[in-house]
């Protein structure tokens, strides 16, 4: 709770969260949320936040104001043939059941969700991972210039019912201001894991091996929580949740949760888990905060050891920067990640072919079986950019061989 509403937010214990939304739709729509909250602490206990929101008033609601498309069902705060706009006006906007929940519906209708925040908002790390990828728009506004986008800087304007970015004379969308002054981090530093595992689809299968893998090896302990949106709000289990990927599984439906680290550590993480032809695939991408010089990059080759041998890795992809420890993203540029090292599991290498694997133009570091080798390629310390150099050229390395080997006709390696 703390995490996403600030210190002053605490609980002992399993806490029972929900939100009252307001939609601009509806004039009254704000005081009639803060009856809601404030009868439903009176009646149940608990607090509310912001803690000035709640009240017990009776609120009237004009018959001819109101939302008649439904849409305030939903949340949405304008809608239209383009694009489904919310606004969040609060520190962290973190990846809620609503929030879930909304990206599929929006995406569904074939819009594009646009979350409007103000200057001093930030993003958790889930919902930075849920917007990956998606036609999701962060817009904040600057009060001074107008609008831009958190993520790319690009100034923005409303356009043909959306948000768009404002074209130069050259037809490249132009930097806000505000955007690029670089975020004070302190020597803060961030450790990035790009995670992915292959299992045979069997009944004896036990999920999150891996991710609780590299939350040992990182910070000495396992997961505290997990659960399929933010807050989380159950213990660790790994039975738990690959009861639920096996029953969204028989629905041909993926599994995406979330996993987060003691208050002392901050650790935060999301895992997809997909059904494909290879078996049952975790994508899982996680993150470790640090202050000045604690990032532990020595323990990634135990880490690829312990992944490669024991939680069948198909690869694993770490990378470092500078940027809050506290593991959000805010509407600023920040220093991009640098790699610091590439592992192929054992069946990726044999797909790929041993040979071809062990001449790409990074060392490589044996794992795990001599006949049945992963491979561990150090890239650099994280401090240059040179990595991503080396990186491009492995991949391609990587890329070309394999491709030719099969157009040969020839097994790869």
């Amino acid at each position: 709770m703390s995490r996403l509403l600030g210190p002053e937010m605490r609980a002992e214990g399993p806490v029972w969260w929900t939100e009252v939304r307001a939609v601009g739709a509806v004039t009254e729509a704000g005081r009639l949320a803060g009856s809601v909250a404030g009868r439903l602490v009176s009646v149940s206990g608990g607090t509310t936040w912001p803690t000035d929101a709640a009240h017990t008033d009776v609120v009237p609601i004009p018959s001819a104001d109101g939302d008649s498309t439904g849409n305030g069902a939903l949340g949405i705060d304008n809608l239209t043939d383009h694009a489904a706009l919310i606004i969040q006006d609060r520190p962290l906007v973190a990846a809620t059941t609503w929030l879930t929940d909304l990206v599929q519906t929006v995406l569904a209708s074939g819009r594009e969700l646009q979350i409007l925040t103000p200057p001093g908002t930030r993003l958790t790390l889930p919902t930075r991972t849920l917007m990956t990828g998606l036609p999701v728009r962060w817009v904040v506004r600057d009060l001074a210039r107008g609008y831009y986008d958190g993520l790319t800087g690009a100034v923005l304007h409303w356009h043909q019912g959306r948000f768009a970015p404002v074209p130069t004379a050259d037809g490249r969308a132009s930097a806000a201001v505000a955007f690029e002054t670089l975020a004070a981090t302190h020597g803060e530093q961030q450790l990035h894991l790009s995670i992915r595992t292959t299992h045979p689809a069997d009944d004896n299968l036990v999920l999150g091996g891996a991710l609780e893998a590299a939350w040992r090896t990182l910070t000495g302990d396992a997961p505290a929580g997990w659960s399929t949106a933010e807050p989380v709000n159950l213990p660790w289990s790994p039975r738990q949740l690959t009861e639920m990927a096996r029953a969204r599984a028989e629905k041909s439906a993926p599994t995406w949760f979330v996993a987060v680290g003691a208050p002392d550590q901050p650790a935060i993480g999301t895992c997809r888990v997909v059904r494909t032809p290879a078996g049952v695939e975790e994508q899982i991408t996680v993150a470790f905060g640090y202050t000045a010089g604690q990032a532990p990059v020595r323990s990634l080759s135990e880490l690829a050891q312990e992944l490669a041998t024991r939680h069948r890795l198909t690869s694993m992809l770490a990378c470092l920067r500078e940027a809050r420890a506290d593991l959000t993203t805010p509407p600023h540029r920040e220093p991009p990640l640098v790699p610091l090292s590439f592992t192929l599991g054992c069946e990726a290498v044999r797909l790929v072919g041993p040979a071809v694997a062990e001449s790409a133009p990074a060392r490589s570091v044996r794992l795990g079986p001599t006949a049945r080798p992963a491979l561990h390629y150090p890239l650099g310390d994280g401090t240059g950019p040179a990595s991503w150099q080396r990186l491009a050229q492995h991949d391609d390395h990587l890329g070309a061989r394999s491709r030719l080997s099969r157009r040969d006709g020839r097994r790869p390696g």
